[in-house]
């Protein structure tokens, strides 16, 4: 029996068994899909669990009482775990995705633990930052996932309005699908871009609007699927690089915009590496955080988010003594 195998195990044990006290252990053993044996082991261990001082009162207590379980003390361990909102978003995109995946051994398994997700996610509590592999995925862009998945399937092309972020411009192209990925929690679109003649990847909570075109896709022989071994994002030569610090309700910036996280800080705050190519961009991402954003360096980006904040205040100021004149 693996670890990672028997620790979920073990954390559940204790509400379920609060939960139906007197229970069989050959019931409970049943509920866990584990012999009985194995359950005897995991409550032997859990006799040694609990708070820090580990004496009287502070391990976990379980009384037997012929073939019954009974749980005398839970030693504060006696809710559920659960999933918060992010952290069931991101798993029910990736499962959708792996259910969908041609050459899935038990595709009925994946699509048993979507529904008991599912029925669950109602029950999740928000989780306030996401960082990372958190996802949260809106009616529109699920609405976008399904239109692209359709055009997939049909084999049609699409036009997408697109939101560049790095660029902070949209445009409108005519696309080939050519595959749906999901990539640390992110959805997009891999696609022959007719305009940019090359494939390219489209987040899919950046695609504003889709139209499913009556033309076939068909993407060019020579277009090669993008290598995401290394992650999705790469680097330009003319791109400058800036360590930012985040306050927590800044925090998605890290989520939204390709970057690297660098540090956890005190109090919630993430350093992250950005790359930018245009400066003007930049400053006003930074300024629009309202100040839940520290720039470390370059020092030019400093001075010039210092410089559009003051000139900003200046016109500010300029502008309410004239109202009140």
């Amino acid at each position: 029996m693996s670890a990672t195998g028997r620790m979920p195990r073990l954390l559940a044990l204790v509400p379920y068994l609060l939960a139906r006290p007197g229970i069989k252990i050959t019931d409970a053993a049943h509920d866990f899909d584990v012999t009985p044996k194995q359950l005897r082991k995991d409550l032997e261990l859990l006799w040694m669990c609990g708070l820090p001082g580990y004496g009287p009162g502070d391990l976990i207590d379980l009384s037997f009482e012929g073939d019954t379980i009974v749980v005398t003390h839970d030693a504060g361990m006696n809710r559920p775990l659960r999933l918060t909102g992010g952290e069931a978003t991101a798993m029910l995109v990736a499962l959708r995705a792996l259910a969908e995946t041609p050459g899935v051994v038990d595709a009925d398994a994946v699509r048993r633990a979507i529904a008991k997700i599912e029925a669950a996610a109602g029950q999740a509590q928000p989780s306030g930052i996401v960082v990372g592999g958190g996802v949260r995925e809106g009616k529109k862009t699920a609405g976008t996932r399904e239109a692209v998945r359709a055009a997939l399937t049909a084999k049609r092309a699409l036009r997408i309005r697109y939101y560049t972020a790095s660029k902070d411009e949209i445009t409108e192209r005519t696309v080939d699908p050519m595959r749906l990925l999901i990539v640390q929690a992110v959805g997009y679109l891999e696609a022959w871009c007719r305009r940019a003649e090359g494939v390219r990847l489209f987040r899919l909570d950046r695609i504003d609007e889709l139209t499913v075109l009556d033309e076939p896709a068909v993407p060019p022989a020579h277009a090669q699927p993008t290598d995401i071994s290394d992650g999705v994002f790469r680097p330009r030569p003319d791109q400058q690089e800036a360590v930012l610090v985040l306050d927590p309700d800044a925090r998605w910036v890290a989520e939204y915009y390709p970057c690297e996280e660098l540090d956890e800080l005190d109090g919630g705050r993430l350093r992250i590496r950005m790359r930018y190519a245009d400066e003007s961009w930049m400053v006003r991402l930074i300024l629009g955080l309202g100040g839940d954003a520290q720039v470390e360096s370059p020092a030019a980006l400093g001075e010039a988010v210092r410089r559009r904040a003051a000139d900003a205040l200046a016109r500010a100021c300029h502008l309410t003594s004239t109202y009140e004149q």
